[in-house]
């Protein structure tokens, strides 16, 4: 693995600490009030904000632009539909609301960062 490739691995990881450590904190307290699919959309909404601001500037050194937010945002559409699927599915299997995103980020992190690195990497905004 390339240097600069083994830097952004290390930035996006800590980013998607803090984006999926906010995320998970919201979905868990308002999972108490509402259905968790609801609980779960306005988690990942709120750390998506969160997310494209520090994945641009702090991983992959990039301004933020309406080129690279559409990308980061169509990225993220695709994962939070898998991270749906996989929340109903870990629901399904009978695991309990609490411990079932655990399970979604062990499959959606990765994927994600695929795709956002994708964005970045080859949606540069001409210079």
């Amino acid at each position: 693995m390339k240097k600069d490739t083994l830097g952004e691995v290390l930035r996006f990881g800590i980013v998607g600490v803090i984006s999926t450590v906010l995320h998970y904190g919201i979905y868990w307290v308002l999972q108490h009030w509402m259905n968790v699919n609801i609980a779960y959309t306005i988690g990942y909404g709120l750390s998506f904000l969160v997310n494209y601001y520090l994945t641009a500037h702090f991983t992959f050194h990039e301004k933020t632009t309406k080129r690279n937010g559409v990308g980061f945002g169509g990225a993220h559409l695709f994962n939070y539909c898998l991270q749906i699927a996989l929340l109903n599915f870990w629901l399904w299997v009978g695991l309990s609301k609490e411990v079932a995103p655990l399970g979604v980020y062990a499959i959606a992190v990765p994927t994600n960062f695929l795709l956002v690195r994708f964005v970045f990497k080859h949606f540069k905004k001409e210079k």
